[in-house]
Formats: C-alpha cells, sequence, structure tokens
C-alpha cells in the first residue's frame, strides 16, 4: 500500500495494514519472525557498509532485526514520532534514554509519584554515577522553575502516576521546558498513543511499556522510546556534539549507535512478533478495558467498606479538569481504592474469586495488588510516605471480563474484608 494512501488512514486501519519494508517470499499476511542472530553477506565491501551504517542492512539481531525492525515502523506509523527505538522492557527503554542524555553533576527534575524501579532508578542507581534527582511536585509549575537550573539534562513524569494517579499539565511543563531549554520526557504507558498524542502536547521524547496494552494481554515484554524531533540538542552538554551533523536526529542517533548497542536491550524478534499483532487490537481492547474502568470506579463509590476511589476519570479528582483535556473520556485501565487498613487490604485480596493476585498492568485479565507491601514492600516506610504509597491503597488493572462481573467479585471482597476487620477490631 502506497504511503500516501496509509497516511489518510485512521489509526485503526493503520495498525493493521503497515507494508512490510520488503515483499514475503511467501506472500505472508503477518511479517514473519526473524528468529536468527546473523546476517550472510556477498563481499567484503558489503559487511563494511553495512558494518560502518553505510548501509541499512542488518548486521547482528543485539543491533537491529527485520522483525522488530517492522514492529518500530508500525509504532512509528501510528504515532507520527519520527523515529522509534524498541527496548526488550519498559525499565530498558527508560534506562537506555537517560544513559543518552544524562551525565556526572546533571541532575534530572520528576516527581517522588513514580513506579518503584523508574524511583529506584533515580534515586539510587543514577546517583551511583553522579546524576542528582530532585524531585518536587510537577502539577506546580512554579516548584519545577525553582528546580531546573544549567545542570538539568530532563524533566521526567508519567503522564498518570502509578499508582498515585496523579496527572500534572503537559501543556505548562512544555512550554517551560521550551523556556529553560530542557527536553521533557515523559512515561506515556498508562494511555496508549492510539488515543493519547503525547507530541500533540509538547512531550519531546515518549517512553511505552509495550509489555501493557501493546502486547496483547501479557504476551510479552517490551518497551519503547518514540523521539518526536521537537528538541533542540543544541542545549544539551552531552548531545550537542552531534547536532551539526544529525540535527532533530542528534539524541535517536546516539542511542542507535551507541547507547542501545553497548546496554544489549534490544527487543527480541519473537516479543517484536507478539506485539505487532498486539497493536492490531489495541484501540478496542483499550476503549472497551477503560470504559469497564470508569463504570468500576463509580460503581465503587457506593461500596460500603470502600474509604475513597482514585481514578482521574471521576469528577472528584483532583485533576479531573487536565485530565479530561489531555485524554479525554479515556484515562487510563487503571484505578486504585483506599480501604480501612493494612489488614482489610490483605482480607480483600485473599477472598477475590475472579480477579487475579498479581502484579502487571493491562492484560487481559483484570488484576489486583496491595502496592505498598508488594511493588514498594522493599522500600523503607519513610521512602514510602514521600512517594504518598499508603498502606490502605488496592490497585486494580482493568480487562476485558464483563463490569457485572468484576463489580460481583469486588463488591464481595470489600463486604468479607469489611466484615472480618469489623470482627477482629
Amino acid at each position: 500500500m502506497r504511503e500516501d494512501i496509509l497516511s489518510a488512514l485512521s489509526p485503526e486501519t493503520r495498525a493493521v495494514h503497515t507494508p512490510f519494508p520488503a515483499d514475503d517470499a511467501y506472500g505472508s499476511l503477518n511479517m514473519p519472525v526473524y528468529q536468527t542472530v546473523a546476517y550472510e553477506f556477498q563481499t567484503a565491501a558489503q559487511m563494511e557498509r553495512a558494518f560502518t551504517g553505510r548501509s541499512a542492512e542488518h548486521v547482528y539481531s543485539r543491533i537491529s532485526n527485520p522483525s522488530v525492525q517492522y514492529f518500530e515502523n508500525r509504532v512509528k506509523v501510528l504515532t507520527g514520532g519520527a523515529d522509534v527505538v524498541a527496548f526488550a522492557s519498559g525499565m530498558a527503554a527508560i534506562v537506555n534514554t537517560f544513559m543518552a542524555i544524562a551525565y556526572a553533576g546533571c541532575n534530572i527534575v520528576t516527581s517522588p509519584h513514580l513506579f518503584g524501579n523508574t524511583y529506584s532508578l533515580l534515586a539510587t542507581t543514577l546517583k551511583d554515577f553522579g546524576v542528582e534527582a530532585r524531585f518536587c511536585d510537577l502539577t506546580r509549575p512554579e516548584e519545577v522553575n525553582v528546580q531546573i537550573d544549567g545542570k538539568t539534562c530532563a524533566v521526567f513524569l508519567e503522564v498518570i502516576t502509578n499508582p498515585q494517579m496523579e496527572v500534572a499539565d503537559l501543556l505548562a511543563l512544555s512550554a517551560l521546558c521550551r523556556e529553560k531549554g530542557v527536553p521533557l520526557i515523559a512515561d506515556t504507558t498508562i494511555v496508549p498513543f492510539t488515543v493519547f498524542h503525547a507530541g500533540e502536547f509538547g512531550v519531546d521524547i515518549e517512553i511505552v511499556s509495550s509489555t501493557k496494552y501493546i502486547s496483547g494481554g501479557a504476551t510479552s515484554l517490551g518497551g519503547l522510546i518514540l523521539d518526536y524531533h521537537t528538541f533542540d540538542w543544541r542545549h544539551s552538554p552531552k548531545l550537542a556534539p552531534l547536532v551539526g551533523e544529525f540535527k532533530d536526529a542528534a539524541f535517536l542517533t546516539k542511542m542507535r549507535r551507541e547507547i542501545h548497542r553497548n546496554l544489549g536491550a534490544y527487543m527480541s524478534p519473537q516479543a517484536a512478533s507478539f506485539q505487532t499483532l498486539g497493536l492490531e487490537s489495541l484501540t478496542v481492547r483499550y476503549r472497551q478495558a477503560a470504559k469497564t474502568c470508569q463504570e468500576l470506579a463509580e460503581r465503587l463509590t457506593h461500596v460500603e467498606g470502600v474509604v475513597s476511589v482514585n481514578y482521574p476519570g471521576l469528577a472528584s479528582h483532583p485533576h479531573h479538569a487536565v485530565s479530561q483535556a489531555q485524554f479525554g473520556d479515556c484515562p487510563g485501565a487503571m484505578l486504585t481504592f483506599d480501604l480501612v487498613s493494612r489488614e482489610a487490604c490483605f482480607r480483600f485480596i485473599d477472598c477475590l474469586q475472579l480477579i487475579r493476585r498479581a502484579t502487571n498492568l493491562f492484560d487481559n485479565k483484570t488484576l489486583a495488588i496491595h502496592p505498598a507491601s508488594t511493588i514498594f514492600g522493599t522500600f523503607s516506610e519513610k521512602v514510602r510516605q514521600s512517594m504518598d504509597i499508603s498502606q490502605q491503597t488496592i490497585r486494580l488493572s482493568v480487562g476485558l471480563e464483563h463490569a457485572d462481573d468484576l463489580f460481583e467479585d469486588l463488591q464481595q471482597a470489600v463486604t468479607q474484608a469489611s466484615n472480618s476487620v469489623t470482627v477482629f477490631s
């Protein structure tokens, strides 16, 4: 299909009909899985051109692979991103991003409201390499402004924080970052790029855990970096030397030619195949899960024993207005709710009959977890408090089951948890 025809189609259609980079010998409708490590060449000169980057041929699957490249191209077509790189996990994508732009003595301005391993990476791992994490309230641009200085290499956030469900104003942050000459980097995993277009809200670098919605029901691990070529990398001490030759592509050039090659975290061809198929049904699955999540959030507010419900789609949510402006009526398929105590949360989880007790987000099955004792279980109570991780909170990742079935399970588990705590008291 010609590119001009493809570009005029809807995202759902483009996700299904993006053409292969080369014709398949057998006319396969699905991109074949190139489960190979190396690639044969006909001449020494051909090998030299490939290995030195003067041709686009594949040389080694730690660096590039046809199946992974096709997945990257599909994401590029769907998002309008200027370039896309796929990784072995969402965390790998985050690590590679900061290894490409951070340097000893620099700082990253971010929120304490981050997923556990992301927080640990910024607060502990990168600290050992001389990179400072400056935590502040990203919903207050004036606080962010105070934290940014000449050594700030990025402002980083999750567009809906996990599990605090905080939503910052991306346009306000973007305007500030432009003024300061700092890239805005966002983890957008909670709302997929088929319904939320991060580049339109001033995000320069988008990071996605493709393990979640994209994999098509937790089939595989993966991560993505999307570069919109909107940041002037002359402002980056680390990447400025590349701007003369590579201009807006300085970041992804650094990534492809050095960082991801040296760290060895490229996506596997099998994962790329699973996730390419996942892209085809992504929008349909997401809209259904988000619709069910909204319904459950509304119904849970009326359940006796539920102290509070936290979901940006609720009018009562403190960031509901900015959430609507950025995500419309689909602010993710994850909600949290509080019970009276940690003991009630444990009892609730033990009483579930349909909903699975597991980590991960956006499986086709609905999953429940107590974040404070699991994802954040190795953190000190002092750190958990600084991150607003409550012992009373349950996180629910909503899947594709019928809303009535899920609500019945939630209601009976809350009732049993409330009764047991009352009796115990």
